[in-house]
């Protein structure tokens, strides 16, 4: 990192945390910022946040609620180094932190856990599985945002980071509450926790949510739903104590989550207008996804369309996300200096889903070459057809995956209290629940393509036909995946205010992929209607000749098996120097790492290698007392990225039967460098200031795609992104400013509560490249504008001592429509999408709170 920009970024942070900042972690009734009493678990051991040498974020029960934090995809407005795709949606979104990204079908960069477990893995549709279900944010003790490599201590390495979801245990104490909101866009929740202590050793706790809201995302196609990015779901959790000895505790957690939407839906921002012409040798079905997206753009600025309103044709859309998973964890204190712990855990995931990929209602669009091919006999303008639609096929799902997972723990101390240690291993083993199954419409018109009801529009069989075709992709797959590891982590302090961590982990991982994908193309023949004209394996590599109609359906014959191994260390070497109980100063150096991975959507390009990253950094916590209390957090970092997994566009040869697509690529060398600050202070101990601020330097070194054979069916692979840019979801600013102020009024009055806050995230580039013909030597990183969100919130606690809360919030306040994703492949389609942010949302909440 450049001294000169270091130097500025740290004095800017001085100030920021000379003025406030944030550590949103407080008890509800007490504004005093006092980050001794806050506990974490990010070295699997309770200790005082402010003790901790990791740079970090914790948001505890009151700060979830009032922050209006739903699912996880909420923490991004609030965290300054977490970014969030939102591509399939707020549920189904994948999480970047100081740049570390996650593309389709990777493992994650930034693992998320529940209890000190991970989410359950799955591979099928879109990105999905690997994260919380819908609901999970309710009834929390905390959240804790860990920030850099955490391959040491946790389950699945990842190379960002890890976000630990801390649920409400249970307690001695007989309690509870329920809490209703109301809000626009026909918001109806309702929340509640139960908290009973059947016997002195045996405590119970259970907690429900169930959330309702309309989508923002406004279909004027007149097919299918009105509005997308709906929410709908219900969830729910219990959790049981058991003290079976004054040593031995047994604590379990079943945990449930079903949401059923009608998905995402993204707005057509730009195309291709200058698409090669077919006639003269130009990508033909580019030509007609290009072309057709221009004329959806041209009818939404006739209509006057704003930017929440959008064109989709799917009749019947659906994702349906549905999860469960049971913990038990067993903790034995042998000793004084020695704890045992058990956490074992089975989980498993579904996915149904039928939707738009590029939100399309798509039309032969009127042009000299359209009308050419139509005086040949072609094609019809203005017939619809889809450009990719998938959709459920009957008795499959999605994606359908089970998780095990078994870890050991032995957690210790010297006598002299000196040396603290953690040594362990960890099973995970993760099953498909049959064959994950989809199918797929791909330029036909396919209202029903799950059971193969689409008709022929375009002849994709030129020269040989001029017949219309429809191909159908039937994506049948099954992964099984093996992540295992050993650890050690131990602490010593040489002195009081001197010590040393080390800590290393050997992985080893193991994905063993199965596909019998196959595709239908079918040819609509006039007067005849639409018949199947082949059927053949999507392995066009391995399985050229097989002919699934001339078999009987046998996709056996369409096998492919590939397996991915990799075994790696990762370790993590840490000095810590500690002046005052109130100063920590440290200096750290990790090794990152995650595993590769299989994807057989791509023929040729199944499989990716591991990427590492060292990662360098240096911070101090500060703790300030007295008549201003408060503290001052800062980070610096250096990351030094290789062998990194990259998004590709494949741009499909004619004839080959695929759309187009995205493949994972080890072709990247990147640097990430940047300072966090978090810093928060009390005045008068009724106004608490806070901010947070991210300076973040990302920068591709290098990206070197790999050649294509002869018999590829794809014609070229252009990498996400070329040396010099910043990597993708990345801003290089991002603020975060509250206020929050308590006014009391009375013991038997309660009190008033006031917050506010404001997010700026500047400009940032996502995923894919914007060019015209003339323009194609010289193309355009896609990108998405700085933002400015305010959101605000006010609460009368204990309403004449009723018991009683009532709140009101709104987040947007300002009603900003803004840019969170790009939908990506422009290359190979023409077309430029994006994903929409949430508009003003605002509403009631009442809140009864009984028992002790």
């Amino acid at each position: 990192m450049h001294a000169r920009t270091l130097t500025r970024v740290m004095m800017m942070g001085a100030v920021l945390g000379g003025v406030s900042t944030a550590m949103p972690a407080l008890a509800q009734s007490e504004l005093t910022i006092n980050p001794g009493d806050i506990i974490v678990t990010a070295r699997r051991t309770e200790e005082r946040l402010q003790d901790v040498p990791i740079s970090m974020t914790v948001y505890d029960s009151a700060t979830i609620e009032k922050r209006n934090i739903v699912v996880a995809s909420d923490l991004a407005t609030y965290t300054p180094s977490l970014s969030v795709n939102t591509r399939y949606g707020a549920e189904k979104a994948s999480f970047s932190l100081r740049g570390f990204n996650q593309d389709g079908a990777t493992a994650p960069t930034v693992g998320v856990y529940f209890a000190d477990v991970v989410g359950v893995r799955a591979q099928g549709g879109t990105t999905s599985g690997n994260t919380v279900g819908a609901g999970s944010f309710t009834d929390l003790q905390n959240v804790q945002v860990l920030k850099g490599p955490q391959g040491t201590l946790f389950g699945r390495n990842t190379t960002g980071g890890a976000i630990l979801l801390v649920p409400t245990k249970p307690t001695d104490l007989f309690e509870g509450h329920v809490e209703g909101t109301i809000g626009n866009y026909d918001q109806r929740r309702i929340q509640a926790a139960l908290n009973v202590p059947l016997a002195e050793t045996f405590k119970v706790r259970l907690a429900v949510d169930r959330n309702k809201r309309d989508g923002y995302m406004k279909n004027l196609s007149g097919i299918g739903p009105g509005a997308y990015n709906d929410t709908d779901y219900v969830y729910a959790r219990l959790s049981i104590v058991a003290d079976l000895t004054p040593d031995l505790e047994n604590y379990t957690i079943f945990h449930y989550s079903r949401s059923d939407t009608n998905g995402y839906a993204t707005r057509y921002e730009n195309c291709d207008r200058d698409a090669p012409s077919p006639l003269t040798g130009g990508p033909f079905t580019r030509y007609f996804t290009a072309t057709s997206a221009c004329a959806q753009l041209d009818r939404q600025a006739a209509r006057g369309d704003g930017k929440l309103d959008v064109e989709v044709s799917n009749p019947d859309p659906r994702f349906l996300l549905e999860t469960w998973q049971v913990i038990n964890t067993t903790t034995w204190q042998a000793s004084d200096t020695l704890t045992v712990k058990n956490i074992a855990s089975y989980g498993e995931f579904r996915e149904d889903s039928a939707f738009n990929l590029y939100s399309d209602n798509f039309r032969i669009a009127d042009t000299p070459v359209t009308r050419t091919f139509q005086s040949l006999g072609y094609v019809t303008v203005g017939a619809p057809f889809n450009y990719i639609a998938l959709d459920i096929q009957p008795n499959y799902h999605a994606a359908a995956e089970s998780t095990v997972t078994e870890e050991l723990q032995l957690q210790g101390r010297s006598s002299d209290g000196r040396l603290n240690y953690v040594i362990g291993g960890y099973l995970e083993f993760s099953r498909p629940i049959g064959w994950n199954q989809q199918r797929t419409g791909i330029y036909g018109n396919c209202p029903d393509a799950g059971n193969l009801g689409c008709t022929g529009v375009l002849p994709l069989g030129l020269p040989a036909t001029t017949l219309g075709v429809a191909l159908v992709s039937e994506s049948r797959t099954r992964f099984d995946f093996d992540n295992h590891g050993a650890f050690a982590q131990a602490t010593y302090k040489i002195t009081e205010q001197f010590a040393v961590t080390g800590g290393f982990r050997y992985t080893f991982d193991k994905i063993v992929g199965d596909s019998e994908s196959n595709r239908w193309n079918l040819v609509t023949i006039p007067g005849r209607g639409t018949v199947p004209g082949g059927r053949v394996c999507n392995d066009v590599l391995n399985h050229p000749t097989v002919n699934l109609l001339a078999n009987g359906g046998d996709t056996s014959a369409c096998r492919t098996r590939i397996t991915n191994k990799s075994n790696r260390p990762t370790w993590l070497v840490d000095v810590d120097f500690k002046p005052t109980p109130d100063m920590l100063f440290y200096a750290k150096y990790a090794r990152g790492y995650r595993q590769g991975g299989v994807n057989f959507t791509n023929p040729g390009l199944e499989t990716w290698d591991p990427e590492k990253v060292d990662a360098y950094e240096i911070g101090a916590k500060l703790t300030l007392r007295g008549s201003v209390p408060g503290y001052f957090n800062v980070a610096g970092f250096y990351n030094d990225f290789s062998d990194q997994q990259v998004f590709g566009a494949l741009v499909a040869k004619q004839g080959s039967g695929l759309a187009g697509g995205a493949a994972i690529i080890n072709a990247g060398k990147s640097k990430i460098q940047g300072v966090e600050v978090d810093s928060g202070i009390t005045l008068f101990q009724r106004l608490r200031l806070s901010a947070g601020y991210t300076y973040l330097d990302t920068e591709i070194k290098e990206l070197i795609p790999p050649t294509l054979s002869p018999d590829s069916p794809f014609e070229q692979i252009i990498p996400r992104g070329e040396p010099g840019d910043p990597l993708s979801y990345s801003p290089k600013h991002r603020l975060t400013l509250s206020a929050d102020v308590e006014v009391p009024l009375g013991e038997k009055t309660g009190s008033l509560s006031f917050g506010g806050n404001y997010t700026y995230t500047s400009r940032q580039a996502v995923d894919g490249y914007f060019y015209t013909a003339s323009t194609a030597a010289d193309p355009q990183r896609v990108t998405i504008p700085a933002t400015n969100l305010f959101n605000l919130t006010a609460a009368w606690m204990d309403v004449l001592g009723s018991g009683f809360d009532i709140s009101a919030f709104a987040t947007n306040l300002t009603n900003k429509r803004y840019k969170t994703a790009s939908g990506g492949g422009y290359e190979s389609s023409g077309i430029l999408d994006f994903a929409y942010g949430p508009p003003r949302m605002y509403g009631l909440r009442l809140k009864f709170n009984f028992g002790s």
